[in-house]
């Protein structure tokens, strides 16, 4: 009896290392996902007390081909219509697989050399922490590393969320995620 197509397929994909790769993970020390961020991630402003450190990010299993990545934190829930920018940061080297609790300072040591933080909503570069009106239930706010196609994004510091987003979805071969609330009465 001979074997079938499907069947020599489905043994390849039981070899190790070949078949589906690992899934591309994107995790925090300080934050779990679903779970409450902490103060010393809060922003300090807009009525909020917080410490405004960015927090520690680490990638596992980005896919073969990635050249570059990017980072972000993204509110979808805050009162805008559009969300809020709370971090973007890209053109980080390939061979980085995590950055150091804060890094989001776009000048501070932590900071990867030669990324770019653009602008967020606050409308400043550089990590802007949580910060949701009073009286909201809890935010959700959306950490994303994005392994990319390309070296750079041909973009300035001055870059909108938006715009940074544009590049990002059009370059990247995966991205990882997960989301961190915070609430404020």
């Amino acid at each position: 009896m001979r074997p079938t197509w499907g069947g020599i397929l489905f043994a390849i994909a039981l070899l190790p290392g070949i078949g589906a790769a690992a899934d591309f993970q994107l995790t925090s020390p300080t934050i779990k996902n679903k779970g409450t961020i902490g103060k010393e991630h809060i922003f300090n402003g807009f009525g909020c007390n917080g410490d405004n450190v960015s927090p520690e990010l680490r990638w596992t299993n980005a896919p073969k081909g990635t050249k570059s990545f990017a980072v972000t934190v993204y509110d979808p829930d805050a009162p805008t219509g559009s969300g809020w920018w709370h971090w973007i940061v890209f053109n980080i080297p390939p061979d980085m697989t995590a950055l150091a609790a804060d890094a989001g300072k776009p000048d501070g040591p932590g900071a990867p050399q030669f990324s770019i933080q653009s602008m967020t909503d606050f409308g400043q570069s550089g990590y802007g922490g949580p910060c949701p009106p009073p009286g909201h239930k809890p935010h959700r706010y959306v950490f994303t590393v994005f392994a990319l196609k390309v070296d750079q994004l041909p973009l300035k510091p001055e870059a909108s969320g938006a715009m940074v987003g544009y590049y990002l979805n059009q370059n990247a071969l995966a991205k990882a995620s997960f989301t961190g609330l915070s609430g404020r009465k």
